[in-house]
């Protein structure tokens, strides 16, 4: 495959002709009408009335002296807050910024165009009431107290852009002390949506997970996730390789057990994963590796076309960083991968988090679930999963797209009774019942949007 010939356009389908320049303006027009339309809208999101207004009587029902009969009724039982408020669909987006997907360390200020926009996907996706929640702190035990005070205004917490390994402290502590759900998307939702790809992946191919060899390249709250959920999902750590900045993780490193107290997470998976005690680095993990996930430096050149050479036949790659992944995908091409997956939108087979939270999130709201356990998440990978292979998976068809709205119905489905089934739901729903709700929150979110498109309350954002 030729690279200039043969390059992905936005659709997915291939661009004949077209030269590394005009694909580098293609890629940079994002951040060019991001420029020009967030200060146009001045924010993505805003807070509108969800009850009638008749006449102005009627605020004499939703505030005084109406509101004290509701108010009453939840200082008697608790549980009445989520029938007489939003709460049970309202979330925080919560982050410090220290880890922004592609930017680092930018901090809390910086980082609100990203949790505002991850508080749109919730909304326009799933369905849910989101909004971002930043947090000036680098403590992670102050973020954890921030987020415990306010745990009487929401009804889930979406952790987001956290660096390790305080995320993985953050996520573990607030599971255990609050009352409702909390889940970091860059651990759980990117091993939801890669273990959707892999599974996929490993059917368009013909081999079975539980035997295949598993290498993961970066060592972050993504992957160190994935390798948790591979392990609980049937693949046996020996089968499994990890790779961070230094090298194979592997119980020789002293590195790793000198830091096992700051970061045991490594030292664990050094100690259970890699069962040809492996050492060397990302040319030396992949040999003969079936599957190839990495979630690391962006490259190109990160991952080299000749170390991918030596995986296995009918070999399967998702190389998810951004902006750019860590090889092209039309080198890994050339190198005799079958199945490549990145997490761009401009080629197939995007590995997108946004296929996952919305409807995980709406699953677990609509039982009043009071966790999202790994079970969870695995449950919402093989909705995923099975809602591409109902329509045809192939090569460049792996996990569906945002456009395809049953697959976040499917994955709320899943959720929500694998949540009933573990005894974590607050409410029991028939599986038709939380299909049609979820159904009917997702298509109303989205009709409002239309409506007020259309009636020009949203106007239309100046060309670039």
């Amino acid at each position: 495959m030729s690279r200039k010939e043969d390059a992905p356009t936005d659709d997915g389908k291939e661009m004949k002709g077209v030269d590394d320049g005009s694909r580098l303006e293609r890629a940079k027009l994002p951040g060019k009408r991001a420029m020009r339309w967030h200060p146009f809208y001045r924010g993505k999101v805003e807070v509108l009335p969800k009850c009638q207004i008749r006449d102005f009587d009627d605020f004499g029902v939703w505030y005084t002296p109406g509101v004290a009969e509701p108010c009453r009724a939840i200082e008697r039982d608790p549980l009445a807050v989520y029938e007489h408020t939003n709460r049970w669909n309202y979330i925080a987006v919560a982050s410090n910024g220290t880890r922004v997907l592609g930017l680092g360390d930018i901090g809390p200020l910086a980082g609100y165009p990203v949790m505002e926009g991850k508080s749109l996907l919730f909304k326009y996706l799933g369905g849910v009431d989101a909004t971002a929640l930043m947090i000036d702190t680098r403590d992670p035990d102050v973020f954890i107290e921030t987020v415990k005070l306010l745990e009487p205004t929401f009804g889930g917490i979406n952790l987001e852009d956290i660096r390790t390994p305080d995320c993985f402290y953050i996520l573990d502590r607030l599971r255990r002390e609050m009352d409702i759900p909390v889940w970091h998307d860059d651990q759980q939702g990117t091993a939801a949506i890669s273990l959707a790809g892999v599974i996929n992946g490993l059917k368009v191919v013909g081999k079975k997970l539980e035997e295949v060899k598993i290498t993961l390249v970066g060592a972050g709250a993504a992957n160190i996730c994935l390798a948790r959920t591979l392990l609980k999902a049937g693949v046996p750590g020996r089968n499994i390789v990890v790779v961070d900045s230094r090298g194979i993780l592997h119980p020789g490193r002293r590195d790793l057990e000198e830091g096992k107290e700051t970061n045991p997470y490594k030292w664990e998976l050094a100690l259970t994963t890699n069962g040809e005690g492996r050492t060397g680095g990302i040319a030396e993990a992949l040999v003969g590796a079936d599957v190839l996930v990495s979630a690391s430096k962006p490259g190109p050149g990160t991952i080299k076309k000749e170390w991918m050479e030596r995986m296995a036949d009918d070999a399967v790659a998702l190389i998810e960083a951004n902006p750019v992944p860590e090889i092209w995908p039309w080198e890994a091409k050339e190198a005799g991968v079958r199945v490549i997956g990145t997490g761009r939108s401009d080629f197939p087979n995007q590995v997108n988090n946004s296929i996952g939270f919305p409807g995980i999130f709406r699953g677990t709201l609509d039982v009043r679930a009071r966790t999202i356990s790994d079970e969870m998440h695995i449950a919402a990978a093989y909705a995923i999963a099975e809602t591409a292979e109902e329509k045809g998976i192939h090569e460049e068809y792996i996990v569906p797209t945002m456009e395809e709205m049953d697959v976040f119905v499917n994955e709320a489905v899943a959720v929500a009774e694998k949540a009933m089934e573990q005894g974590l739901a607050g409410i029991k729903k028939s599986r038709q019942e939380i299909r049609e709700e979820a159904e009917a929150l997702i298509k109303a979110s989205r009709e409002k949007t239309q409506l007020l498109m259309r009636e020009g309350y949203i106007r239309e954002a100046p060309p670039v």
